[in-house]
């Protein structure tokens, strides 16, 4: 359902603060994190939209912690996001995929008692052909009793998350979050300046359109996943032929899917047999978010959310969409 922004006009920040008011008992820290991450998505907005005429195209010549290639956008986006919020007094730590280690708040600053990871630009390798790049982002309470953040306080299952979203930088740039009350989606006006809510209430569909895996990799994959694959497509007979769209940035698949209806997979193969994605900055928000419009999201074995991670940097499998088509992988994959 989307909303006519033409007689009923909600900005992100009306939209956060009517939510806040629904818990008597919040501080207000959520809430402006959630407004912290808008004011950052709105300026690595302008970054991604001036990207042919600027200097900000190209690799920045030195790899992250994954030993990927990184962009010069993935550093401006991470510096700007550590600097909207570091401080702002509502965090204790940070985490980035494009960071070795925790991010601590600087000891100038006061801190807070959330934890926030993030991916500051997802499918950063496909922004010199004007492919949609993404931000995602996954909030979680402080675990530890100090001022500090420490690894322990990262190191949470997604079920733990109070917050996630991502925002999709494309055609339009859109804001999409989860506080565990259903899935809003907010789009920005550029004459305004301001995030719109224009998708209130997203649900995905039980069953989906569309199926979004690379098959490049189909000759490394298990025998149960090709058989998997042939079933989403079609060839067994015993599901709907589903259309195979993968643009190879996580958030424009995901965002398509939940919207219309299907399943992003990335499975395990031969070559990265623990799984390529992060477990903590794109697969649990992700999650997450398809879990609150109705979808699931399973590693194979299980629940993606009921993981307990190890290291801020470890990887998955994912299997992650439209309920009805994730329950196939699961019964087809042996999870629990």
């Amino acid at each position: 359902m989307v909303r006519n922004t033409a007689t009923s006009v909600v900005t992100i920040d009306r939209f956060i603060i009517e939510q806040e008011h629904e818990h008597p008992g919040a501080s207000g820290a959520l809430s402006g994190i959630l407004t912290d991450l808008a004011l950052a998505a709105k300026m690595i907005a302008n970054k991604v939209r001036s990207a042919g005429l600027a200097d900000v195209l190209g690799s920045a010549d030195q790899e992250n912690v994954q030993g990927e290639v990184q962009q010069k956008l993935d550093l401006i986006a991470n510096e700007t996001i550590i600097k909207a919020l570091d401080h702002s007094g509502r965090l204790c730590c940070m985490a980035s995929e494009e960071v070795e280690e925790l991010i601590p708040i600087p000891d100038k600053f006061a801190t807070g008692r959330y934890v926030l990871l993030f991916d500051p630009l997802d499918g950063s390798s496909n922004i010199d052909v004007n492919v949609p790049v993404g931000t995602i982002f996954s909030v979680l309470p402080q675990r530890t009793k100090g001022a500090r953040g420490t690894l322990e306080d990262a190191l949470q299952p997604g079920t733990a998350q109070v917050a996630a979203g991502y925002v999709i930088y494309g055609s339009s740039t859109m804001l999409v979050y989860t506080t565990g009350a259903g899935v809003h989606g907010f789009t920005l006006d550029p004459l305004l300046g301001e995030f719109l809510l224009s998708h209130p209430n997203i649900r995905i569909p039980e069953q989906g359109r569309y199926l979004s895996v690379n098959n490049a990799y189909e000759q490394h994959w298990a025998e149960p996943v090709r058989a998997l694959m042939r079933r989403y497509r079609g060839l067994d007979g015993d599901h709907t032929a589903m259309n195979v769209r993968y643009v190879g940035s996580m958030v424009a698949d995901f965002h398509r899917n939940l919207l219309g209806g299907g399943v992003f997979a990335y499975p395990a193969n031969a070559r990265s047999p623990g799984g390529k994605l992060r477990l903590l900055y794109e697969c649990n928000p992700l999650a997450f978010i398809c879990e609150q419009a109705g979808g699931l999201a399973t590693d194979g074995r299980q629940r993606i959310l009921d993981v307990v991670p190890t290291s801020l940097h470890q990887r998955t499998p994912i299997y992650v969409g439209s309920k009805g088509d994730v329950a196939i992988a699961n019964e087809m994959l042996g999870a629990r």
